[in-house]
């Protein structure tokens, strides 16, 4: 058991240290009877790897680089796209090539039409862009019709998509957001390092200058939950305030925080300041957090007709993954919390691991640098 947790836990740190933020795509798409209004936002640094935009290798995809690549970029995506009703294949044409910014860089913005035979009911998506280059890329589709908002997950081991939007329900929007949630805390990196941070020392207390081990389960599960509760909490809270847009600050700022209190929460293992009520930092740090998770329902969209069920659905999600981590994460942390490998090498190289980490994505976050 010894030889499994450190192991584990260095594999959970090896992936966010060379890229904190997955390769995604955005797809939204809009019908309007047989025709369909679409935006799709590639992140340059894909397309990059893909069609070797950066002529001139400095780094920096500029306009004018871009600019003359534009057809074969639109070429390149709609290969690896297909929009299917039963009357046969909605043909996409684009109106216009744009560049946006997201939390992780710039972006390509295709913005499209596709006329579809006849009205897409029901409506086939087949999505496989980077799948043979990245099998960690993931699509994220949201689809709107009529005040109904579909959203789905495109991977390599789902890369078609069939909606049925007469059959569509308020319960399957609620599961949809609620697997979104689970989805995105597993690859928040960032949000599963700051959880990590907190719950090294649950099986242990400080005494003195040392760490000791706990003397029962019981006590370590009651500061954990503690500690969840609060993150829980606070997340909510904002989470829900910017969703409904009566908060708002630059994504920027609040991806920066999100990575500087991992740092925080990391060094505060290696020298304690908070030792007894480290519920009070999770939640403080919980509150950035939330406006994290919002950036993610930014991009994949509320619909209005079920904000609020889809905004619980993926509020509920988003604890779902995380009690999986703590439930996989505390039995075997509580087993060898006695051993000199556990408090001298899991809790201290792997605190000191992870507010390195951290350090890295504060300095590309908060000054747009790039280290991998």
């Amino acid at each position: 058991m010894r030889r499994f947790l450190l192991p584990l836990f260095l594999g959970l740190l090896s992936t966010p240290a060379f890229a904190h933020k997955p390769s995604d795509s955005y797809l939204k798409l809009a019908l309007e009877g047989s025709n369909v209004q679409g935006q799709w936002d590639i992140a340059l640094r894909d397309l990059d790897y893909a069609l070797g935009l950066d002529a001139d290798g400095d780094g920096a995809i500029t306009w004018g680089e871009l600019r003359p690549r534009h057809q074969e970029i639109a070429a390149y995506a709609f290969s690896h796209l297909r929009i299917k009703t039963e009357g046969g294949t909605c043909a996409p044409k684009v109106r216009e090539h744009l560049v946006d910014h997201h939390t992780d860089g710039a972006y390509a913005v295709l913005q499209f039409d596709a006329l579809c035979p006849k009205a897409p009911e029901p409506l086939s998506i087949s999505y496989r862009l980077f799948f043979d280059l990245d099998p960690q890329h993931k699509g994220l589709l949201n689809l709107s019709q009529g005040g109904q908002t579909y959203t789905a997950i495109f991977s390599p081991e789902q890369d078609t998509q069939r909606i049925e939007f007469l059959g569509a329900s308020r319960i399957k929007q609620f599961l949809s957001y609620g697997w979104e949630g689970i989805w995105h805390i597993w690859i928040g990196y960032d949000h599963i390092l700051f959880l990590l941070s907190l719950l090294l020392p649950a099986v242990l207390k400080r005494e003195g200058n040392r760490w000791r081990a706990l003397a029962s389960f019981r006590e370590a599960a009651i500061d954990v939950l503690k500690i969840v509760t609060a993150f829980t909490v606070a997340h909510s809270i904002t989470l829900s305030l910017a969703a409904l847009e009566l908060i708002a600050l630059p994504s920027r700022w609040v991806e920066s925080a999100i990575a500087a209190s991992v740092v925080l929460a990391a060094l505060n293992n290696l020298y304690p300041l908070v030792s007894r009520r480290r519920w009070v930092v999770a939640f403080v740090f919980g509150l950035v957090h939330g406006l994290g998770f919002a950036n993610v329902l930014t991009d994949l969209g509320l619909p209005k007709a079920s904000l609020l069920l889809s905004l619980v659905g993926f509020n509920l999600g988003v604890e779902a993954g995380q009690l999986a981590i703590v439930s996989v994460f505390l039995p075997l942390a509580y087993r060898v919390r006695h051993s000199w490998s556990y408090q001298g090498v899991t809790l201290r190289l792997g605190s000191a691991l992870i507010a390195l980490v951290a350090c890295v994505w504060l300095l590309e976050r908060s000054l747009e640098l790039s280290f991998s």
